[in-house]
C-alpha cells in the first residue's frame, strides 16, 4: 500500500508555523514529507527552516531559493521582498567564521534542490510545470484558456504547486475549487488532469491565519487539506524586531493576507 505523503510549500522562514505543521504530520504517523520550495524569504528564521527540511523526502527549489542562489537582483521582487532576500543572504554568510560550516551545508542543500520532480503520473514543482519557479497560477487564470491549456499540456495527471499561497484545485475543464468547496477527503478525477495548490505554511494569503498543507494518498489519488493553528503573533513580533525585514511582512501574518 502506498504511503500517505504530506505536501507543503512556502514556509518563508516561519519556524513557528513549520514546527506546528510537522507536529500535525507526525501525529498522523506520516513519514514522507515533500516541500515545494520557498523555505526562506520574508520570515525571521531561515536557518532553522532549512535545517529541518534536510530530513524531508524531497524539497523543490522555490523562487526565493533561486534568487538567493543566483544572486538575482532583477528577480521581479518588490522592494520588501528584495530587502528580505538581502537580509536572508546575510544570515547565511559564508564569511561568518563562527557559522561558516553550518551555512555551507545550507548552501549545499539549496544547491541540490530540484526544479521538477515526477513520480509516475504525479508532478511536483514550486510554481508551474511551464516555469517551475516563476509562473503564478491564480484562481482568475481559469478564464485564460490559452494559459491553462499550455499548463495542462505538461501534466500527465496531477501537478502539485505552491507559489501563490492560495490553496485550491484547478481542473482541466477550467474550474477552480477552494478547500471549502471540497469534501474533507477529495478524490481527484481519474480521467481529468488537475493542478493542486497546497497553500502556504508560513504566509497564508487566503484570509485564514492558520498554516496550510495537504495530505496526499497516491494509491487512491485523494487529497485532504489541513489547517494548523500556530503562534502567528510570535512570528510577527520577531519580524517587527528584526532590522532588515519590513513590518508589513509581519502585519500580513496577522491578517492572513
Amino acid at each position: 500500500m502506498a504511503e500517505l505523503k504530506a505536501i507543503l510549500s512556502d514556509v518563508h522562514g516561519n519556524f513557528e508555523a513549520m514546527k506546528a505543521v510537522l507536529h500535525d504530520i507526525l501525529a498522523k504517523n506520516i513519514t514522507e514529507i515533500i516541500c515545494l520550495g520557498d523555505l526562506i524569504g520574508y520570515g525571521p528564521n531561515p536557518k532553522e527552516c532549512l535545517d529541518y527540511a534536510t530530513n524531508f523526502s524531497l524539497t523543490m527549489i522555490g523562487n526565493h531559493e533561486e534568487a538567493l542562489m543566483e544572486e538575482l537582483r532583477t528577480s521581479g521582487f518588490n522592494p520588501k521582498a528584495s530587502g528580505s532576500r538581502d537580509w536572508t543572504y546575510m544570515q547565511l554568510d559564508l564569511f561568518d567564521e563562527e557559522h561558516k560550516e553550518e551555512n555551507a551545508r545550507r548552501w549545499d542543500f539549496m544547491g541540490e534542490m530540484e526544479e521538477i520532480h515526477t513520480d509516475e503520473d504525479v508532478m511536483y514543482v514550486h510554481a508551474s510545470p511551464c516555469d517551475p519557479t516563476r509562473e503564478y497560477i491564480y484562481q482568475r487564470d481559469v478564464a485564460q484558456k490559452a494559459k491553462m491549456k499550455r499548463i495542462f499540456k505538461e501534466i500527465e495527471h496531477v501537478c502539485f504547486v505552491g507559489h501563490t499561497h492560495h490553496p485550491g484545485v484547478f481542473t482541466e475543464d477550467l474550474h477552480f475549487l477552494s478547500p471549502r468547496d471540497l469534501p474533507k477527503v477529495c478524490k481527484l478525477p481519474p480521467n481529468k488532469k488537475t493542478v493542486v495548490n497546497v497553500g502556504s505554511v508560513g504566509q497564508p494569503r487566503d484570509g485564514d491565519v492558520r498554516a496550510c498543507y495537504l495530505i496526499f494518498d497516491p494509491k487512491a489519488k485523494a487529497i485532504a487539506y489541513r489547517r494548523v493553528e500556530y503562534d502567528y503573533q510570535l512570528t510577527a513580533q520577531r519580524i517587527f524586531e528584526t532590522d532588515g525585514l519590513d513590518d508589513s511582512l509581519g502585519q500580513r501574518l496577522l491578517a492572513g493576507r
